[in-house]
């Protein structure tokens, strides 16, 4: 393995390694917990179109600007930002890319905590007590159960990180992304074969006009950036590692095809099944963020075999928190490495510390800090808000920008032909990262901070 300690940057094996890498950091809990519940509550079948013709254009256009930056530069976010000038909003562009995903990892393994926790439970034989009135809000407000759970999470990360590229984020990904698509395939048949189940299976893949509203496309671009893992740094580090005869455009599209193959099953394995369950009323399509925790345990109590496909199903969550969470600790890992000079223990050692920090104050907000609120919001939503909903917007308008002002669309292109033939989605590229991807970022940004401030409801 390359390593940077005899000079040389540390590098996926080839086209597979990367692939499955870049697909383990896009299929997580945005797909599988964050997906179903905005498709249910944002009109089924016109939400799915949208985010797909989304994630075709602009989720196209940003990975493979942001892998090639990685590779031409062979450096993380703030080191590739700064390769092309010493302007201040350049830096500050490589820098916003870096601070996301050290932002996003301490929350997110505190759902990763939350899903270890569901885990344990249906192993233990306790589907029937996951399913009562009020289990989940006392068990998040219960500060010692959520830290333990969420320190577990976080310590499973850091020790594959540790490994390395090859030896950790690598072979891990192989194995957990395949099994990742069998269980998705068991729990999808399972649920659209529930009786009642086809009502939902039609709300979801059948788009009806009637369900479409401006949120429904605002929700989609968003839901597009943490699903893809765009405009956070994670592709910018990727791309990095990756070799110069592997294909860009061809990882790509095997990386959007399995993220919005892995979203759909999400989609199937969730809304059929609270159809089955509730005969689609709109106020469970409604539950959000909690639908998952709250009416998913429910819903597999009704259906019988609670335990069993409790268990695969929140096996299934896990993995794909896992291979989430480690690209996004290595894109934080690494931006360490490079700016600071620093190996990869010490650098993993120190994201551990941001970690345990921040990721304690979301771990707390329900519980004892749950009294502490800063906008209307608790920690975990406050950072998801700032994440999602503000920083993201403003990494890809400013990463178009980079590239179609400071880089320039022939160097992009020379970088593509490295490891293909031709740039085959060239005129799609150009016009996105020229004109539609700031104008999407810009509109994002100005609908999500409306909504927050509460002149519009989203």
């Amino acid at each position: 393995m390359e390593d940077m300690k005899n000079g040389k940057r540390s590098s996926f094996s080839g086209k597979l390694g990367y692939v499955l890498a870049a697909a383990g950091a896009s299929v997580g809990l945005g797909n599988i917990w964050r997906f179903p519940y905005l498709a249910a509550k944002y009109g089924g079948g016109i939400f799915l179109i949208i985010y797909i013709v989304l994630a075709l254009t602009f989720g196209y256009t940003m990975i493979v600007a942001e892998t090639a930056i990685g590779r031409m530069t062979r450096k993380s976010p703030v080191g590739a930002f700064k390769s092309f000038g010493k302007k201040k909003w350049l830096s500050f562009g490589g820098w916003i890319n870096a601070v996301i995903p050290v932002l996003i990892v301490p929350y997110y393994s505190v759902i990763g905590g939350w899903v270890i926790k569901y885990l344990v439970e249906y192993f233990r034989g306790n589907a029937k007590l996951l399913a009562e009135d009020g289990y989940f809000t006392d068990f998040i407000s219960n500060g010692v159960s959520t830290e333990l759970c969420f320190m577990a999470f976080c310590a499973f990360t850091l020790i594959i990180i540790f490994a390395g590229v090859q030896n950790g984020i690598e072979r891990v990904s192989k194995i957990m992304m395949p099994i990742l698509i069998v269980l998705s395939v068991i729990i999808a048949v399972y649920s659209v074969t529930r009786p009642g189940a086809l009502a939902g299976v039609k709300y979801f893949l059948v788009p009806n006009v009637k369900n479409f509203s401006w949120m429904t496309v605002v929700s989609a671009m968003g839901q597009m950036f943490y699903s893809l893992s765009i405009a956070m740094g994670i592709l910018i580090t990727f791309g990095s590692y990756m070799k110069k005869d592997t294909a860009i455009e061809d990882s790509t599209r095997n990386v959007e095809v399995f993220d919005t193959g892995i979203a759909i099953m999400a989609g199937l394995m969730i809304i059929p099944a609270v159809f089955a369950f509730s005969g689609g009323d709109p106020d469970t399509l409604q539950a959000g963020p909690s639908l998952m925790f709250i009416t998913i345990p429910k819903v597999f109590q009704n259906m019988g075999f609670g335990t069993v496909i409790g268990i695969v199903f929140f096996m299934l969550v896990l993995f794909a928190a896992v291979t989430s969470s480690i690209a996004l600790t290595e894109s934080a890992v690494s931006t360490f490495e490079d700016e600071l000079g620093w190996g990869r223990k010490k650098a993993t050692v120190l994201v551990g510390v941001i970690m345990l920090a921040l990721g304690s104050l979301s771990s707390l907000g329900y519980g004892p800090l749950a009294g502490i609120k800063i906008i209307g919001m608790q920690f975990l939503d406050l950072f998801d808000f700032l994440t999602n909903s503000v920083m993201m917007p403003i990494a890809a308008l400013l990463t178009s920008l980079f590239v179609s002002r400071v880089v320039g669309i022939d160097k992009i292109e020379e970088e593509i032909i490295h490891g293909e033939s031709a740039f085959r989605r060239k005129k799609v590229f150009v016009v996105m990262i020229k004109y539609l991807c700031p104008v999407f970022a810009i509109i994002i940004l100005l609908s999500s901070v409306a909504n927050a401030l509460g002149w519009i409801k989203m």
